[in-house]
């Protein structure tokens, strides 16, 4: 096999690897400095250290070496590396270590995992890679970080892996992360991977492929607080966004939520996973999720909630808003017998609790189911709420535009009617509160419960 497909392919104009960082307020508010992030006291260029942007040389010792060498500025201001345009060929390089002893190397699995996701045992580090840093941004002007993930995908697709396939970006354990203005393109696995993070503004990404790749979820926050994507626009062969927090007992025992996670304007497509998803690795909790301004088109699912016994954890306080479907085969699914265990060593009894889900202001044309909802038997779904909801189901489709089952909720302004016995009551006017988030627009209309939904203006 030839060394050049164990390689990462790297097109960078005026990329830059420095350290900076914005706020998150208690409103969730992302703010996003320009200035901030320019300024860096040290600077140098990935050719100061020999690199060659021809697309043949290889770089990684290049680039680990530069990385090292900035890391002695950490105390003094930090500093920024600039890689200009060309095409720089790289394996995998740490952000803080100066050890690179070859391209592909593997490190242990997560805790709140136990094992390689795919994989019992360690697993493929990322292209770039760190672990507890402050104050990290990865930004260009547009550039290209191409994973060359065909290879990855063939080996997987006939079982030749040993190890679980690398993201593009993993960083562990992290304060103040920024990653914005770049297209990735092709990655093995997850694109982008923030896990135990604290303060993570994803910003302005392209992130693109093919739609059969398998497992190249966009963006992935993990065991995560205070995150912010925004003005992204992502086309794989898995979720666009994956909210995750650790897999069964491991996760259960790590105890690590992913919470504050705000996601603004995006737009995509997957036809063969969700737009948002959140789990189905939520062992360690998931909450204070607001979703709002998202587009999707030609795609299999628009959000979906995975779980299954044995994740135990919760999703909790979730507020999905201004959302347009076009074409997408089920716009809003629960489910709630996902599978898929690192071992056998999971507890059936440990039970996830799915509460207080609201869907507001959601329109969609061409669906081919509305709603499908299933949650667990003994553990019912609650407090699920659809406020202001018109989703078009094709006319040749024959299936119920709404199946539930062991989820309950209360639901006011939806087309089609949800018609489960569990949906029967309305929102208005005594079950607001029990409704996660509902906007003081809604709240104020909702005095005028004669008018009809098609009637109301948003």
């Amino acid at each position: 096999m030839k060394r050049s497909f164990l390689l990462w392919y790297v097109l960078l104009v005026q990329a830059f690897f420095y350290g900076a960082w914005y706020s998150v307020g208690g409103s969730l508010h992302c703010e996003y400095s320009n200035s901030v992030i320019l300024h860096r006291p040290h600077s140098v260029s990935i050719t100061e250290f020999g690199a060659v942007g021809d697309g043949v040389t290889l770089n990684t010792k290049a680039f680990q070496n530069a990385l090292f060498y900035l890391n002695s500025f950490s105390d003094k201001g930090g500093a920024k590396l600039f890689v200009p345009a060309g095409q720089w060929l790289t394996g995998s390089f740490d952000l803080i270590s100066h050890l690179t002893s070859e391209n592909w190397p593997v490190v242990d699995p997560l805790p709140s995992y136990g094992r390689g996701r795919e994989l019992p045992g360690r697993r493929h580090r990322s292209l770039i890679y760190g672990q507890n840093l402050t104050d990290v941004v990865i930004t260009g002007e547009n550039g290209t970080i191409d994973g060359q993930g065909s290879v990855w995908w063939d080996w997987f697709r006939h079982g030749e892996l040993n190890y679980t396939r690398p993201h593009i970006v993993e960083l562990i354990n992290t304060t103040g992360l920024i990653i914005s203005n770049l297209t990735f393109l092709n990655s093995p696995f997850w694109n982008i991977h923030p896990v135990y993070c604290r303060d993570v503004l994803v910003k302005n990404l392209t992130i693109l492929a093919p739609l059969d790749s398998p497992n190249t979820d966009g963006v992935d926050p993990d065991s995560s607080t205070n995150v912010c994507i925004e003005d992204c626009y992502i086309v794989t062969g898995d979720d666009l966004v994956s909210i995750k927090s650790g897999w069964d007992e491991y996760g259960i025992s790590y105890a690590r939520p992913s919470s504050k996670i705000k996601i603004n304007r995006l737009t995509g497509q997957t036809t063969s996973s969700s737009g948002i998803a959140i789990g189905s690795e939520m062992s360690g909790g998931v909450s204070d999720i607001y979703i709002k301004d998202l587009h999707l088109f030609n795609s299999n699912t628009g959000i979906r909630i995975k779980t299954s016994p044995g994740r135990g954890g919760y999703v909790r306080n979730v507020h999905v808003s201004n959302v347009k479907f076009h074409n997408v085969q089920k716009a809003i699914r629960f489910t709630g017998k996902y599978g898929e265990h690192p071992d056998e060593n999971f507890d059936p009894k440990a039970l996830p609790v799915i509460e207080k889900i609201t869907f507001e202001n959601i329109n969609g044309e061409d669906i081919g189911v509305a709603g499908l909802l299933e949650g667990i038997e003994g553990d019912e779904f609650k407090n699920i709420c659809f406020l202001n909801v018109t989703l078009t189901v094709k006319k040749n489709s024959k299936k119920a535009p709404w199946k539930c089952s062991h989820v309950r909720g209360y639901s006011q302004w939806v087309s089609p009617e949800i018609t489960c016995d569990s949906f029967g009551e309305s929102i208005f006017p005594e079950h607001s509160s029990d409704c996660f988030g509902l906007s003081e627009n809604n709240l104020e209309k909702s005095s005028g419960l004669s008018r009809s939904p098609w009637l109301l203006s948003w």
